[in-house]
């Protein structure tokens, strides 16, 4: 960080045009998203060194996906821990060979091939934090301020004036911006400082989470899954792999009879003996936190032009492990729509189809994650809210490199089809956002669902917005779906100034 960014005047004021409050998952999807669509941003972190804490393990065929259009799958893969994405019920870890498997709603890697170039993994989410906040730093017209946090903000629908303060130096300065992004997590500033109420319910379980380091696998040999479900009647809990030799043990209790500073060290190092079937087990014990399980939703998503992402717009409970995969999501979709619009690509309604879109799949999470068997479902049960209803994965034949029809998706606009009058009506068609075509070769074509001379226009998330079984008045057809697609009137001017312009000083709601 720069120490010219800070100056001794607090009126001080720099404009950008996006600011994004915090860099956990959702705010790193967003300003990644943002950058490779060449939108310039800023984001703040309170927190002045990286997280250090996995909180999360499950990454989900569509968190993967993501992970491999941003070419960071190698990266990403290196601290994951190869395991069968099941719930596995035993009365120890050392007798895991005795258990029983459980499905826990994420595609085994046989299903996972059939739907995606990719599959889940299991990666700890401070490794996969520290991959997509190096890649973002790397990136053009980005800006990345740790211990810095926002101290208030003035909001409405012309822009956003936020004040933020160098925690080490006290220093404020005003940043404004035509849009924030608030990525600050379940106890979310922005959300408190607009007022904007939680519907849901807290207190639904209690537990101790202890984070520890040992030679565990070892004890499981080749039962390697994702979770383990302890039945041991003095140490019942659930025991999770968090990358190497790093576990967690969690178990219920009761904070209203029990204190937490109880569970010392060799009390805790006892319980993971008996969990673990391990009698001379040396555990090395880093963190010991009491977690309460909560399930909430922000009553709406967006305030004049900020955003709720992440867990500042939904805060579900562990069960299902969809939480930080849904804030990478949200960070996808607002990021490349908000790009859409900055850069004039698409009029400003697109950016209501963010909450349109993923309020569902947070409302359906937010319930499983309420049910006390939440995390064991089918995964033909959930897989289709991971996925979105995104376009399907086919591989293209006689690629000399491996391509799925999802590497194919442009940061605009992708017209599939087959040698037709629609490679024509693409060059033709007057339009802001960029339309890249992709001519496939029939049984490709075919395994996509697209149909004799027909073809299928897709958003850059792989939905579809337009899908046509012949090129009869291919033009007509293209331009009206890429004007519902870009939520435009038909009046609309093309070519319009950018958006990318500053606005005038919005009036104070925070």
């Amino acid at each position: 960080m720069s120490a010219a960014t800070f100056e001794d005047a607090a009126t001080f004021e720099e404009e950008v045009p996006v600011l994004v409050v915090g860099a956990g998952p959702a705010g790193l999807s967003a300003a990644i998203t943002l950058a490779a669509h060449g939108v310039p941003c800023l984001l703040v972190e309170r927190r002045a060194t990286p997280p250090s804490l996995p909180r999360a393990t499950v990454t989900s065929l569509r968190t993967m996906e993501l992970v491999r259009s941003w070419g960071l799958t190698d990266a990403v893969l290196t601290g994951a821990t190869d395991v069968v994405w099941l719930l596995w019920m035993c009365t120890t870890l050392a007798e895991a060979g005795a258990g029983t498997g459980h499905d826990v709603g994420i595609p085994s890697r046989a299903e996972s091939a059939l739907l995606s170039p990719t599959a889940p993994a299991c990666v700890p989410q401070d490794h996969l934090e520290r991959v997509l906040l190096r890649h973002l730093r790397a990136m053009p017209d980005t800006r990345v301020e740790v211990g810095v946090e926002l101290v208030s903000l003035e909001n409405d629908t012309s822009g956003v004036r936020a004040t933020v303060r160098d925690l080490a130096s006290g220093r404020h300065r005003v940043v404004r911006a035509r849009y924030l992004l608030a990525a600050d997590g379940v106890r979310s500033r922005v959300r408190t400082a607009l007022g904007v109420a939680q519907h849901g319910a807290d207190h639904l379980h209690e537990s101790v989470s202890v984070l520890f380091h040992a030679p565990l696998w070892d004890v499981a040999g080749a039962h390697r899954y994702g979770i383990y479900g302890v039945t041991h009647p003095e140490a019942a809990g659930t025991l999770l792999p968090a990358g190497g030799d790093r576990w967690i043990y969690a178990f219920e209790w009761d904070p209203a009879r029990e204190q937490l500073d109880r569970y010392t060290t060799e009390r805790l190092t006892d319980l993971i003996r008996l969990a673990s079937g391990a009698s001379a087990l040396a555990p090395r014990i880093t963190n010991v936190g009491a977690v309460t399980f909560g399930a909430f939703i922000a009553e709406r998503f967006r305030d004049g032009r900020t955003f709720l992402i992440g867990d500042a717009a939904h805060r579900i409970t562990p069960r299902g492990g969809t939480g930080m995969n849904m804030a990478i999501a949200d960070g996808y979709d607002l990021g490349w729509k908000l790009a859409w619009v900055l850069r004039n690509w698409a009029d400003p309604g697109l950016l209501d189809t963010y909450e349109a879109e993923r309020r569902p799949a947070a409302q359906h999470n937010l319930e499983r994650s309420m049910d006390p068997l939440g995390s064991r479902r089918p995964s033909t049960d959930e897989v289709h809210v991971d996925l979105g209803g995104r376009l399907a994965h086919v591989w293209l034949q006689g690629e000399q490199v491996q391509t799925s029809t999802l590497d194919l998706l442009g940061r605009g606009l992708t017209l599939f089809t087959v040698p037709s009058a629609w490679e024509g009506a693409a060059a033709l068609v007057e339009a802001d956002v960029p339309i890249d075509v992709r001519v496939l070769d029939r049984f490709t074509a075919r395994a996509l669902g697209v149909r004799g001379c027909g073809a299928m226009l897709v958003r850059p998330d792989g939905i579809v917005v337009g899908s046509w079984v012949d090129d009869d008045n291919a033009l007509g057809a293209l331009r009206n779906a890429t004007v519902r697609a870009l939520c435009q009137r038909a009046s609309r001017p093309m070519s319009a100034s950018s958006e990318l312009a500053m606005p005038a000083s919005p009036q104070h709601v925070a």
